[in-house]
């Protein structure tokens, strides 16, 4: 495996990215896209050693940080307004590999909003979108939305510690009442979904939605998407960034499965 780092224009700006060749080149790669303003090795370096993972097993790997964050150029405007990002990106790599016929993109959180409103119109083989994130407002906090309130407070009457403190008079029954009402409020759909949704109906590759149980981020994608949309996969007790050996195996075979 190589890896080597290339930049390339995106309206103006210089852009930054690595890529991670096999020892034998194939015909497939993936663009990983990050999210949530990550410089592209992720965190705590997840994205560098998943592309060395999938270049292990023969596919062609290219990150890339997005303008105005990490080591490329120009602002940062959100995740809404990444379509040239990815266009960018994507040309540059089959320039950097031309032996590549197909391109599979995979986006965590926003990245995978970004895939969903404006991939569908670039010429990807496929894409792998993990933990979409469905929340109009980019700065708001997941944590109030009725399907992780109602993880959380299922969490904590499944603990046998917990049942003991509110036995005990040790819960404030009253902040309990409220958090369970507002658990129980009917999920809406954000227009931000709705978006989402239109852009992947005009896709006509395959597509693979991760969810991670143990995220807010996908509870929420839960709560304003079909439920029996076939092309969800969830993995119980996953972290947001599918941390751990077991989770990040999961996630690995998941994109080696969509390069073949």
């Amino acid at each position: 495996m190589s890896r080597a780092h290339i930049t390339f224009a995106c309206e103006g700006a210089q852009l930054v990215g690595s890529l991670d060749r096999p020892e034998s080149g194939g015909e497939v790669g993936i663009l990983l896209v990050s999210g949530g303003n990550e410089i592209r090795c992720g965190a705590w370096g997840g994205q560098g050693r998943l592309a060395a993972r999938l270049a292990a097993s023969g596919i062609t790997v290219l990150r890339y940080d997005r303008r105005g964050i990490g080591d490329s150029e120009g602002t940062n405007s959100g995740f809404r307004h990444t379509q040239g990002d990815i266009a960018a990106a994507l040309a540059a790599f089959r320039a950097a590999a031309p032996e590549l016929r197909r391109i599979i993109a995979f986006g965590n959180y926003d990245a995978a909003s970004a895939l969903m409103l404006h991939g569908t119109k670039l010429g990807f083989a496929g894409m792998v979108l993990a933990n979409p994130w469905t929340i109009d407002d980019e700065t708001a906090a997941p944590v109030h939305a009725p399907a992780a309130l109602r993880a959380r407070y299922l969490a904590k009457l499944r603990n046998p510690r917990e049942l003991l403190r509110l036995l005990g008079g040790k819960v404030n029954l009253g902040m309990l009442l409220q958090g369970l009402k507002a658990s129980a409020a009917a999920p809406t759909g954000s227009a931000l979904a709705r978006d989402m949704a239109a852009g992947l109906a005009g896709f006509g590759g395959p597509v693979a939605i991760l969810l991670a149980s143990a995220d807010r981020t996908a509870q929420l994608f839960e709560a304003s998407w079909p439920k029996s949309d076939p092309r969800i996969q969830r993995l119980g007790g996953a972290s947001h960034s599918f941390s751990g050996e077991a989770a990040q195996n999961w996630l690995t075979e998941w994109l080696i499965e969509a390069a073949r």
